[in-house]
C-alpha cells in the first residue's frame, strides 16, 4: 500500500530542518508530539484516544505521565491492540541520539520489553526506526545491533511502508502479524525467557539462603526454614518492585550492601514497611483484630552478609536485566508456580537441600493455567454476577478459589472487578464519586480516572477469597494480589494516604487467603486419638473447617456460602488410606475413582449459594468415564450446566485431556431432571487447534439442551454435540443394527516377534506394513511362529480368506482407515480383522460404509476424546458398536443401493491398484481425480442409505473442512 500523505510530509519536514532537529536544542518531548505521534497515527493507532476509551482500554498509553524524578519508570509508549493487553513498547529518543550505534537506548528498550514478555518493540528518533526481537535476553554489553530485526532510515518510510503497516498496524496485529513474526523468527533454545531466567535466579537465592540459615541457625526446624526463606525472598521482591514503580526510593535495598550486618538492617527496613503497608507480609508485632499471629521467627535469625549481598546486587542494573515496573503480575505468578514445586529438606548434619515435592514429581512437573483459560472461566462465572448491579451490591459478592496455588484465578477475578468498578464509576457521574469523603476514584496526572488505593483495598477484602494446603502458595497469592493493589501508585500517593486518612497502603489478607486442606475438616479425627498423631502428620493433613468463624469462613457460610467458585483443582492428588476412607465416608463422588478434582467439584456444591456459579478446568474423564459416574449424578442433582469447553490435549505440558465446566448451583431440592430445558454452550477444540485468547472460544461454540442428556436414564454428558449433531447420532443409532451383528471383529496378536526368513516349515507370514483407506502396503517380508502357545492367540480364521482390515490408529484427518484383503498373514494388535457373518451382503458393502465420512464423523461425535488426542484410536468395542444400515434385499430399491455402493467400492479398489503403476505425472493426476470423485459418490450413497437430509449432510461435511492435513 502507498504511504499516507502525512508520512511524506513528515519526511520532507524532517529533511528540511534536519540540522536543528539533530541539535541538542530539540528535545524528546517535541519529537514525540511533532513526529512520532503522527507517524503512529498514520499506522492506524488512536494516539490521542479520540474514541474516548477508559484508561484500561486505551489503545496507546503515554507512560511519561508516571516518570519519577530523573528515573524513567516505563517506556514512552505502550501500544495495546485489543482488550487493554500490552502488544509492544515504543521508546523515543531525540534525533541527536545515534539509534544505529548507541548501546544504552537499545538495552533499555529490550530490558523493558523482555521483562514484560513482549515479542517485539520499537526504538525510534524518527530519523531512524529500529524493531527489536525482545524474546532474546538483553545484556549490558550487547551492541545496538543485537536482536535488531528491522532498521530503517526515515528516507525509507515511503518505500517500505507496506512492511511497517503489515507488522505494526493495529488491524494487522489483530490478524496475527506478531504471532507470525514469532513463528518465523526462530531464536536459539538457549535464550532464556524472563520467567525462566527469574525462576533460575530465585531458585539460586533459595538454595543459598537455605544453606546459610541452616548453618547459622542449627535449631531451626525444616518447616520453619521453608517459611523463613520464602518470606525473605517475598519481602525483598516486593520492595524491589515497589522501587521500580516509584513507591519506594530507588536503590534502598542496594544501599544495604555498603556496610556490614545486612540482615539486621534489612530487618529494620521490613519493620518500617509494616508501618507503611499493613500487609501480613511484614507483620512482626501483635496488633488488635489481626486474624493471624505475627512472625516472631525470621527477624531473630542469623544470616551472613554474602548470600544477601549477592541476592540484592543481582536485582539492580547493570547486573540485572529486569525492569520491575513493567513486570506482569501473571509472569510473577508463573515463576512462583514453578518455584513452589520444590521444597527445602534438612538432611543429616542439618544441611539444606532443595528437591521436588513428591506430588509434583508424580505429576511430572508444575503446569501453570494459561491466561485464556482463566479469562474464560471468569467471564462465565464472575462477569454474569455483576450485571445490572451497583458497587454497593457487588460488595456482597464472595469469590473463592479453594485450591488457589499461586493465585492466578484470584488475580484474574480481582483484575476483572477493578475494571468493572472503574467503568461503573466513570459511566455514573464520576465527579460525584471523586468528591465523596472517602472517594472511590480520582484524576491521574494525565487526566484519566483511576481507582483510589482505598477502593482497591475495599474490593479486594470484600470479594476475593482463597484456600490452599501449601502455606508458601498462600503467601505467594497474597503477594500477587498486594502488588496489584499498588499498581499505578507512587511514593507520593502512598504518603498522602497515610497522612490524610491515617490508612496504611495495603490490606492484611490473612482473613481472605487461608492455609488449609479444603477437603478435610476436623471430623477427620473422629475415632482417632490425637495424641497418636505427631506434629508433622497433623501439619501435613492441615484440616480446614469452612464454618469456623475465626479460622475459616464462618460468616460467609452463615449467610449461605460463596457466590462464585473458580479454579484449577489438583487432579489425582495422592492420599493415604486414612484420607481415602474419609473421602468415601464424607463425599458421594468419592465412591468411584476418589480423584481429588471430583471431590473439589462436590465441595463446591456445598460451598455455593443457590444461583452461585462454579467454573473449573478438570480432567475430561468427568463427562463420560464410568469412574466418575457418581460425580455426574451429583452434578445432575445440584447444578444446572451452563457451558463446557473441551480443551486441546496440549493446554498443559503434561498432555492431560481437560474440560472447562461452568455450572449454576440449583436451589435445594431441585435438580437438572426438574428442568424442561437447560441450554448449554459447548466449545470443542480439536487437538490441532492452538487456543491463544478467550475469543477463540467463540469460534467453536455451539449449543445443546443439557436436560436431554439425563432423559431416559442416561448418565453421560454429550459435551461435544450440539442438539442438531445429537439428532444425527440418534438417527444413525436408529438404523437398528451394529457392525457386530454382521461381522465377526477381532484384533491381531501380541507379542509380535518376527524374522525375515522362515525358521520352520510351520512358520506363518506376518504382515509388516500399513493400512490406509482402500490401500494395503506391505513394507517388508516377515514370518513368525504362530500356534496356541503365542500370547493372545487368535483362531487362524482372522488371518486368512476374504476380510477387512481396520487400522486402530485414526488418521489426523479424523478418518477411519479400512481395506479389503484375501491374502493369508497374521496381523498385530494395532489391526482389527472384520469377517462377514451374513452372506447376503457383499463384504465390500461393509468396506464402503466403514470408510465413509459419515462413519468417521459418528465415531468422533460419540467418542469425542479421540478428536483431541494426538494419536486418535478406535478400539475394538467402538468398532463393534458402529451403526450398521441393514438392507432389505426383498426391496428392489434397497438392493439397488447395496449394489451401487459395492460397484463404487470395486472401482475404488481398482483405481488404487492402478495408481502406483501410473507412468506419468499426468496419468497419476487423472487417477487421483477419479479416486476423489468415486470417494464423493461413496460418501453420498452412505448419506442416502442412512437417510440424512441436506442440512444434516452439511453438518457432517463441516468436520471435513475443519480437519488438518493428513
Amino acid at each position: 500500500m502507498t504511504a499516507p500523505s502525512v508520512v511524506r510530509e513528515l519526511v520532507e519536514r524532517f529533511d528540511t530542518h534536519r540540522p536543528f532537529y539533530q541539535s541538542g536544542q530539540y528535545n524528546e518531548a517535541q519529537l514525540r508530539e511533532e513526529f512520532v505521534n503522527p507517524l503512529f497515527e498514520a499506522l492506524g493507532w488512536d494516539i490521542y484516544n479520540r474514541q474516548g476509551f477508559a484508561d484500561a482500554y486505551k489503545e496507546v498509553i503515554h507512560e511519561d505521565a508516571i516518570r519519577i524524578g530523573s528515573r524513567i519508570k516505563a517506556p514512552d509508549y505502550c501500544f495495546r491492540a485489543s482488550g487493554g493487553t500490552r502488544t509492544f513498547f515504543v521508546e523515543a529518543k531525540k534525533p541527536a541520539v545515534d539509534i544505529a550505534k548507541a548501546i544504552l537506548p537499545a538495552f533499555q528498550l529490550r530490558r523493558y520489553a523482555w521483562s514484560a514478555k513482549l515479542p517485539l518493540s520499537v526504538l525510534t528518533d524518527f530519523e531512524e526506526f529500529a524493531v527489536y526481537d525482545c524474546r532474546i535476553k538483553p545484556f549490558k554489553t550487547d551492541k545496538a545491533s543485537v536482536a535488531r530485526v528491522i532498521y530503517l532510515k526515515h528516507t525509507e518510510y515511503l518505500d517500505r511502508w507496506d512492511e511497517l503497516f503489515e507488522l505494526l498496524s493495529p488491524d494487522a496485529i489483530r490478524r496475527g502479524s506478531i504471532d507470525r513474526f514469532v513463528v518465523d523468527k526462530k531464536i536459539k533454545k538457549a535464550t532464556a525467557s524472563v520467567d525462566a531466567a527469574f525462576l533460575a535466579e530465585m531458585e539460586s537465592w533459595r538454595l543459598e539462603l537455605a544453606r546459610n540459615i541452616a548453618l547459622r541457625n542449627p535449631a531451626i526446624l525444616q518447616r520453619d526454614l521453608n517459611f523463613a526463606v520464602q518470606q525473605s525472598i517475598d519481602r525483598i521482591v516486593f520492595l524491589r518492585i515497589c522501587e521500580d514503580r516509584g513507591i519506594e526510593p530507588y536503590g534502598t535495598l542496594q544501599s544495604l550492601c555498603n556496610a556490614p550486618n545486612i540482615y539486621r538492617r534489612l530487618g529494620e527496613l521490613f519493620q518500617r514497611a509494616d508501618d507503611r503497608y499493613n500487609s501480613g507480609l511484614f507483620h512482626f508485632t501483635p496488633e488488635k483484630n489481626r486474624p493471624e499471629p505475627p512472625d516472631e521467627l525470621t527477624l531473630a535469625l542469623k544470616i551472613d552478609d554474602k548470600p544477601l549481598k549477592d541476592l540484592l546486587q543481582a536485582l539492580y542494573f547493570p547486573e540485572s536485566p529486569y525492569e520491575f515496573s513493567v513486570f506482569p503480575a501473571e509472569i510473577l505468578g508463573q515463576v512462583y508456580e514453578q518455584f513452589l514445586g520444590k521444597v527445602i529438606r534438612l538432611t543429616e548434619g542439618h544441611r539444606a537441600r532443595v528437591e521436588e515435592k513428591p506430588e509434583v514429581r508424580k505429576a511430572g512437573g508444575v503446569y501453570y493455567t494459561p491466561s485464556y483459560v482463566v479469562d474464560y472461566i471468569i467471564q462465565n462465572t464472575v462477569a454474569p454476577l455483576l450485571r445490572d448491579k451497583t458497587p454497593a451490591q457487588v460488595s456482597h459478592l464472595r469469590i473463592l478459589d479453594p485450591a488457589c496455588g499461586s493465585g492466578s484465578f484470584l488475580l484474574g477475578a480481582y483484575e476483572h472487578l477493578l475494571r468493572w468498578h472503574l467503568d461503573w464509576y466513570v459511566d455514573n457521574d464520576p465527579q460525584r464519586h471523586a468528591r465523596k469523603r472517602n472517594p472511590a476514584i480520582y484524576r491521574g496526572t494525565a487526566g484519566e480516572w483511576r481507582l483510589t488505593t482505598a477502593e482497591k483495598k475495599r474490593i479486594l477484602l470484600n470479594n476475593i477469597y482463597g484456600v490452599d494446603i501449601d502455606l508458601q502458595a498462600v503467601e505467594v497469592t497474597k503477594l500477587s494480589l498486594l502488588l496489584r493493589v499498588l499498581e499505578g501508585e507512587s511514593g507520593e500517593t502512598i504518603a498522602n494516604q497515610l497522612r490524610m486518612f491515617h490508612d496504611r497502603a495495603l490490606p492484611d489478607l490473612a482473613g481472605n487467603i487461608r492455609c488449609g486442606n479444603s477437603l478435610i475438616g476436623s471430623d477427620f479425627f473422629d475415632g482417632y486419638q490425637l495424641n497418636l498423631l505427631d506434629d508433622e502428620e497433623r501439619y501435613r493433613i492441615n484440616i480446614f473447617d469452612w464454618s469456623d468463624r475465626s479460622r475459616g469462613f464462618g460468616a460467609i457460610m452463615a449467610v449461605g456460602g460463596f457466590d462464585a467458585i473458580i479454579g484449577n483443582p489438583p487432579y489425582g492428588a495422592s492420599a493415604d488410606a486414612r484420607q481415602v476412607a474419609y473421602y468415601r465416608r464424607k463425599y458421594e463422588s468419592a465412591a468411584g475413582s476418589c480423584d481429588s478434582f471430583a471431590i473439589f467439584i462436590e465441595q463446591g456444591s456445598l460451598l455455593l449459594q443457590p444461583g452461585g456459579r462454579l467454573g473449573m478446568i478438570v480432567q475430561s474423564a468427568f463427562v463420560s468415564s464410568p469412574s466418575t459416574s457418581k460425580l455426574r449424578e451429583l452434578m445432575i442433582s445440584r447444578f444446572r450446566p451452563l457451558a463446557f469447553a473441551s480443551m486441546p490435549y496440549d493446554v498443559f505440558a503434561a498432555y492431560v485431556d481437560t474440560i472447562i465446566v461452568i455450572a449454576e448451583r440449583l436451589p435445594r431440592h431441585r435438580s437438572l431432571r426438574d428442568l424442561a430445558e437447560a441450554p448449554v454452550s459447548l466449545s470443542v477444540f480439536p487437538q490441532h487447534f492452538h487456543v491463544q485468547s478467550v475469543t477463540d472460544f467463540l469460534a467453536v461454540e455451539k449449543t445443546a439442551d443439557a436436560a436431554l442428556w439425563v432423559k431416559d436414564g442416561h448418565n453421560e454428558f454429550l459435551v461435544t454435540l450440539s442438539d442438531a449433531e445429537r439428532a444425527v447420532v440418534d438417527k444413525l443409532n436408529a438404523a437398528g443394527a451394529r457392525f457386530l451383528d454382521v461381522a465377526d471383529i477381532q484384533r491381531g496378536v501380541t507379542p509380535f516377534h518376527t524374522s525375515p526368513r522362515k525358521q520352520s516349515r510351520g512358520a506363518s507370514r506376518a504382515f509388516k506394513g500399513t493400512v490406509r483407506r482402500y490401500k494395503l502396503k506391505e513394507s517388508s517380508t516377515a514370518f513368525l511362529e504362530y500356534d496356541e502357545s503365542l500370547a493372545e492367540y487368535k483362531p487362524p480364521r482372522y488371518f486368512t480368506g476374504p476380510r477387512l482390515l481396520l487400522r486402530e490408529l485414526v488418521s489426523r484427518q479424523f478418518r477411519l482407515q479400512a481395506v479389503y484383503t484375501d491374502e493369508q498373514f497374521v496381523t498385530n494388535k494395532s489391526m482389527q480383522s472384520l469377517l462377514l457373518l451374513d452372506p447376503s451382503y457383499s463384504i465390500l458393502y461393509l468396506l464402503g460404509v466403514l470408510n465413509s465420512r459419515l462413519l468417521s464423523w459418528y465415531f468422533l461425535a460419540v467418542h469425542s476424546v479421540a478428536r483431541r488426542d494426538d494419536f486418535p484410536k478406535i478400539v475394538l468395542k467402538q468398532t463393534r458398536e458402529l451403526p450398521f444400515r441393514r438392507i432389505a434385499f426383498s426391496n428392489r430399491a434397497d438392493k439397488a443401493r447395496h449394489d451401487r455402493l459395492v460397484g463404487c467400492v470395486e472401482e475404488m479398489l481398482d483405481l488404487h491398484r492402478r495408481l502406483p503403476l501410473a507412468g506419468t505425472a499426468h496419468e497419476k493426476t487423472v487417477i487421483e481425480r477419479q479416486i476423489a470423485a468415486v470417494d464423493w459418490q461413496i460418501d453420498h450413497l452412505v448419506y442416502e442409505l442412512y437417510g440424512l437430509t441436506d442440512d444434516e449432510i452439511a453438518l457432517v461435511e463441516e468436520t471435513a473442512r475443519a480437519a488438518p492435513p493428513d
